[in-house]
């Protein structure tokens, strides 16, 4: 597995792979590898010629200093996960002045409102640094195909809007969440819970799962009740919201239409660690 460590060199290598006509899958990551990015790299592998990592801790999407200082960095690691995988070929590393050469700001972005909902309402400026990035990094990368997981899915559906608005020649692929066998959706921050809130936080799942039960059922309103009554009987766990949107606009619905689809999403805090996870109602 090749190391590039920088834009250079990783020009040179793209270059050589583009004039042998190597068919490219990428999945940029931010570190702190797991599983579930490892399964970025099988769906690649299955597809593509050539397959491409990134590590990046990018500045631009975190709206709290104090959560880029506390995410977790061990790169030697990562490293050492993506070679025993044998799923990868090449793992960008870029420094910071390798994606922002003047100045680590943001472009602004109009994600047709993606970026307004869920996430987008406590985090302000955070898709237009995921944009900024991801897009970089594509223009660096010259991806045919590029894989993200689904447990971030505003994030998968920004990414879309983008690559359509930009006229960008990249397929873009949405990865199913990977679990652990409670069910609890693997995360990079993850690794900041003790196991034995690691274990309790399977309620997220469960919570998800009785949620798809329901939906259609029972109304959306007595639904958010239910979801709310079940963390407020859970220590060291705080709900900060659940909404079942449709997942074209990402809106938030109170009512199921015929025709559309829906997804539910929960953010929970568990011991001062942020959870995400959704799930698909059917």
């Amino acid at each position: 597995m090749e190391v590039l460590k920088n834009k250079k060199t990783l020009q040179d290598f793209i270059e050589r792979q583009k004039e042998m006509g190597k068919r490219i899958g990428f999945a940029p990551t931010m570190g702190a590898l797991h599983k579930g990015h490892l399964s970025l790299y099988e769906a690649a592998r299955a597809d593509n010629d050539l397959v491409i990592s990134s590590i990046f801790v990018n500045p631009t999407q975190f709206n709290n200093p104090e959560d880029l200082e506390k995410y977790p960095r061990d790169i030697n690691r990562d490293i050492l996960i993506l070679e025993n995988s044998g799923l990868v070929d090449a793992v960008y590393i870029p420094e910071v002045v390798d994606i922002y050469p003047e100045k680590a700001e943001s472009q602004h972005y109009d994600f047709d409102g993606l970026e307004n909902e869920m996430e987008g309402k406590s985090r302000p400026g955070h898709f237009d640094g995921v944009g900024t990035v991801v897009e970089e990094l594509f223009r660096q990368v010259k991806p045919d195909n590029a894989y993200f997981g689904e447990k971030d899915f505003q994030q998968l559906a920004i990414i879309k809007k983008m690559v359509e608005k930009k006229k960008l020649p990249i397929k873009i692929i949405g990865v199913p969440i990977y679990r652990a066998e409670s069910g609890l959706a693997l995360s990079s921050r993850n690794q900041r819970l003790h196991e034995d809130r690691r274990d309790a936080s399977k309620v997220i799942y469960k919570t998800l799962k009785k949620v798809n039960e329901l939906f259609k059922i029972n109304p959306v309103s007595e639904i958010k009740e239910k979801v709310q009554d079940v963390f407020d009987n859970q220590k060291g766990m705080q709900l900060e919201y659940f909404l079942i949107a449709d997942e074209e606009t990402l809106k938030e619905t109170d009512f199921f239409y015929k025709g559309k689809n829906y997804r539910a999403f929960i953010v929970v805090i568990v011991d001062g660690v942020r959870l995400i996870d959704n799930m698909h109602l059917d």
